[in-house]
């Protein structure tokens, strides 16, 4: 069987994530290639979508929001994920049991002896009214009826996982702050949520994981499940498993991925590119070796943006002032540091709608 390294593995995955090469895919069209994007900071998918496609504008994300083709919900990992209308319909009920599970994991003690289907049920009653709502609102609205668990277990039940609910715009659009309004997904964009397989199939997971090697491949099924959080996927990948090959990494792991996807010569450039905090690029793997060396993994977990450098995590970034700074974590060389700078000013221009191409590029700290 063949061995990856991990350079081939990053040459891999740069491609499916299309950080090797920018790519010309439509906004709506690059969402679902990604599978969705980590999105509980608003605004941080515009960035993710800039480093990702040629002459990307923002208002094509917004618009795609306010035309109810892509929203914002809990999804994988009980984060807020950008996905489109589509698949979040499709896949919205397979993830029920692993929200549910995932809110129970943080708030067991206090919701303890709550009926969760009656609680579900009255929630919904609540918001048969069309009116958008926050999740202190909806709580507030059953703490009579269940006073003993608090507004805060109660609100992140019901919005994070017993109905399934959008973000409303105006969140979610560029360069705007807005708190967030919920409103149920089915109400929102006007069709059903595909109801659960039946009883011993599993064709939505069976389509997660051909879904998920397309974009983070190859892969490990311990991947796989750090990315969506389900539990049951070993079923759907024995079910697919002919129509995929294997490979091993270094540290003898097998690697499933789809026999068509793009494997790069592990020496193909890979030029600088600016990611956003909590970008599934890093956040999609058990192991992220690939891409971020284990002293500085506890920076995708923290929220930190990051600049990838020969695509490796080689330094963070923030931007205040309309000034890009980057602060690399170890020591780059004149030519890294250029590319740094051009790559930091073209994301500043960006930032700023072109008022400012300021960019700074700090000492090391490593």
């Amino acid at each position: 069987m063949t061995v990856l390294d991990a350079r081939a593995l990053n040459r891999a995955t740069l491609a499916r994530q299309l950080l090797l090469d920018r790519a010309g895919n439509p906004v709506l069209d690059a969402v679902a290639h990604l599978g969705g994007m980590q999105a509980q900071e608003p605004q941080e998918p515009f960035v993710g979508l800039w480093s990702r496609l040629r002459g990307f504008e923002p208002s094509a994300l917004s618009g795609l929001l306010t035309e109810r083709r892509v929203v914002r919900t809990h999804l994988m990992r009980r984060t807020v994920h950008l996905v489109t209308a589509d698949d979040v319909l499709a896949w919205r009920a397979r993830h029920d049991a692993m929200l549910r599970g995932r809110v129970l994991g943080t708030y067991r003690r206090e919701l303890e002896g709550v009926d969760l289907d009656e609680l579900a049920a009255a929630g919904r009653a609540v918001m048969a009214d069309g009116e958008p709502r926050s999740m202190s609102e909806l709580a507030r609205a059953l703490a009579d009826r269940w006073p003993a668990p608090g507004p805060r277990a109660l609100g992140e039940m019901l919005v994070a996982a017993l109905i399934p609910m959008v973000q409303l715009p105006p969140r979610g659009l560029w360069r705007t702050r807005a708190g967030v309004r919920n409103a149920p997904l089915s109400s929102w964009l006007g069709r059903e949520i595909d109801p659960p397989a039946p009883h011993g199939s599993d064709p939505v997971g069976e389509a997660l994981v051909r879904r998920y090697l397309a974009a983070f491949g190859p892969a490990a099924s311990a991947d796989l499940r750090a990315w969506c959080g389900l539990v049951g996927l070993p079923a759907a990948v024995a079910a697919v498993r002919e129509e995929l090959v294997a490979f091993r990494d270094e540290r003898g792991r097998e690697l499933l991925d789809l026999p068509d996807a793009p494997r790069p010569d592990p020496d193909s450039p890979a030029p600088v590119r600016f990611l956003p905090a909590f970008d599934n690029a890093i956040l999609g793997y058990h192991d992220r070796s690939r891409i971020i060396d284990d002293a500085h993994r506890g920076l995708s977990v923290a929220g930190a943006r990051v600049v990838l450098v020969d695509g490796r995590v080689a330094a963070t970034w923030s931007v205040e002032a309309g000034t890009v700074t980057a602060t690399p974590l170890r020591g780059l060389s004149r030519a890294d540091r250029t590319a740094v700078a051009e790559e930091g000013r073209a994301l500043a221009s960006f930032l700023s709608d072109g008022d400012s191409d300021r960019v700074r590029v700090a000492a090391s700290t490593g």
